[in-house]
């Protein structure tokens, strides 16, 4: 398998889905539902890329992604959120909160995988 990518989102078929497409792409794909699950998973699985959804309960995706940027041993790791809260006012938030990427749901797969590809893919 290749790089690993967490993929976090309490949506059932957009976590199958996500989770789907980057395996399918050579990714090893790890699935979590929730912010409290994803936390435990960054520890354990040292994902080099997160797709992190907004709104999930328990914790955000903005409380998830201040805790990963706190963290010294994580705050490098790239972070894209994946929301349906598609006004600039969020994206600015995201951004704030350390996200390097933010994309709106629905979302196109291959837009996925090229973007994943540009940030994974080290340069010659």
């Amino acid at each position: 398998m290749g790089k690993k990518i967490l993929v976090v989102d309490d949506e059932p078929f957009v976590l199958r889905s996500l989770t789907y497409i980057l395996n399918r792409n050579g990714y090893e794909a790890l699935p979590a539902k929730d912010g409290a699950e994803a936390l435990e998973a960054i520890k354990k699985y040292h994902p080099d890329l997160i797709f992190l959804d907004v709104m999930m309960p328990k914790l955000t995706g903005y409380e998830v992604c201040r805790r990963i940027r706190n963290n010294p041993e994580f705050k490098d790791v790239y972070i894209i959120m994946l929301t349906a809260k598609g006004q600039e006012r969020d994206r600015k938030k995201g951004m704030a909160f350390g996200a390097n990427e933010y994309i709106t749901k629905p979302f196109s797969p291959s837009k996925v995988i090229h973007r994943v590809k540009e940030l994974l893919t080290p340069e010659e």
